[in-house]
């Protein structure tokens, strides 16, 4: 190569890195990705364009929202519900957020750890009539996802009408001749993937969401997805902690409104949808719903109002603690009313990046006056919230950038005495087995692990 074609090769590149810092500073969602994302680009195009292209981008281009499908068949009805329960009125915000207000009649069911959870799960699944729904972030070809394979093989060869979605990304070793079996067996599966042109580059963008809905009356959500590892069969991480949630109510409606949301993303179609009744429950629920094509950052928002609105206590269980200015500021703010906070993390990392991140901002959080807990039997995947004595949420989301901004993920919120107590019963006993996180942690942690945890805090926009 010449001289003057390397000149010009690197004029090409700062030009085209100008231009996609111009590109970052329009339509990056902080001002300081804006900032990371420009220095870079201008001083050293060579080695952010690629990961830019790949990267930058903070919206999912295209997606719409689907109005609501008419359903194909429709369920007996049940007794009118009743209205809600009082105590959502201070969640309005949520409701305004999420377009949709909290219903009451629901049964809810804590079903905790993987090993019972996919008993019931596929339990159900194995009973379907009419139509199946399933949505999971990742489903492995190992002994659990060949359980869940031939249930919905069974299921569609006896009629009912089985809808798979798996995310490309979370799922990118499961085989081709899994899904081939699938669809062959009269299965319609799909992989949920960036396709469309404007986002055909992007590797940020997932689907979080993981989504069992049984002929119309029967859901599932929570933190499992399909693979041995989720029953605790894989060291170092086992055991394997995770908590789903069993919905049966109204608000199955909507979880098979987001199922059919994504489903019309990927096949242009509809699935078959079934109008659950009304139920006769005693819990009042939400499902919320969050991701990169929304206008605002609805996850974010969701855990901000929701940590606004306790006036006893917030406990939060999450593998991933790196808060955002908004969730940080609403937790100091509860310390400081006088609100039981506590925070429950893993001791045990999955990635490393991230667990550098949390670990840096677990200390921030302790010096704040938050009380922060490692759970010490295995690794903690669960993500649940419990605000004060009468609300409670389960579902994908965990507690950084990637569910507040970049991520699909859907939770269910519950207003309910009942089901609050035992999400409370829960995490007592998940907060008996951790240790508590004091300022030791970091100042007597080596020097070189501390720089490592404030440069990989550096990276949280994308964590």
């Amino acid at each position: 190569m010449t001289a003057s074609a390397l000149t010009t090769g690197i004029v090409l590149l700062h030009l085209l890195g100008v231009f996609a810092a111009m590109h970052a500073v329009m339509h990056a969602r902080t001002p300081q990705g804006a900032i990371g994302w420009a220095l870079g680009l201008m001083l050293l195009p060579y080695a952010t364009l690629l990961p830019y292209l790949y990267l930058g981008s903070s919206r999912f281009l295209g997606y719409r929202v689907a109005h609501p499908i008419q359903p194909s068949h429709a369920l007996p009805a049940a007794p009118d519900a009743l209205p809600a329960d009082p105590g959502c009125a201070r969640f309005a915000a949520i409701s305004a957020l999420q377009g949709r207000p909290f219903r009451s009649g629901h049964r809810l069911r804590l079903l905790i750890d993987g090993e019972p959870a996919f008993d019931v799960m596929l339990a159900a699944m194995a009973a379907a009539e009419y139509c199946l729904l399933v949505q999971f972030f990742i489903i492995h070809d190992d002994a659990l996802g060949r359980r869940l394979q031939q249930i919905l093989l069974e299921r569609a060869a006896a009629g009912v009408r089985v809808c798979v979605l798996f995310d490309g990304i979370g799922s990118h070793a499961l085989p081709r001749h899994y899904v081939t079996t699938l669809r062959t067996g009269g299965v319609a599966i799909h992989r949920f993937a960036t396709h469309r042109w404007r986002n055909r580059l992007q590797l940020n963008f997932r689907n979080h969401r993981k989504i069992v809905v049984v002929d119309g009356t029967r859901a599932f959500v929570g933190g499992l997805n399909v693979g041995d590892e989720y029953l605790g069969l894989k060291p170092p991480l086992a055991p394997w902690r995770d908590t789903q949630l069993e919905l049966q109510g109204p608000a199955v409606a909507d979880l098979q409104q987001l199922f059919a949301d994504d489903w019309q993303w990927i096949t242009g179609a509809a699935p078959p949808l079934l109008l659950p009744p009304p139920g006769d429950g005693d819990a009042s629920a939400l499902i919320v719903a969050s991701g990169p094509a929304d206008p605002q950052e609805t996850g974010s928002l969701f855990f901000t109002a929701a940590i606004n609105a306790a006036r006893q206590r917030v406990w939060l269980s999450t593998p991933y603690f790196v808060p955002d200015h908004a969730v940080r500021a609403a937790l100091q703010l509860a310390v400081l009313r006088g609100v039981d906070v506590r925070v429950l993390i893993p001791a045990r990392p999955d990635h490393r990046t991230v667990f550098l991140a949390s670990t840096m901002h677990a200390h921030h959080a302790v010096r704040a006056g938050i009380r922060v807990f490692r759970y010490q039997p295995g690794f903690l995947h669960q993500k649940a919230l419990l605000i004060d004595r009468d609300t409670a949420a389960i579902g994908s989301m965990n507690l950084d950038s990637r569910s507040f901004r970049l991520n699909f993920e859907v939770a269910a919120m519950a207003v309910d005495r009942a089901f609050a107590a035992d999400v409370a019963a829960m995490l007592t006993a998940d907060f008996s087995h951790a240790r508590a996180v004091d300022e030791r942690e970091y100042r007597d942690a080596p020097y070189l692990r501390r720089v490592a945890m404030h440069v990989a805090r550096l990276f949280d926009p994308l964590l």
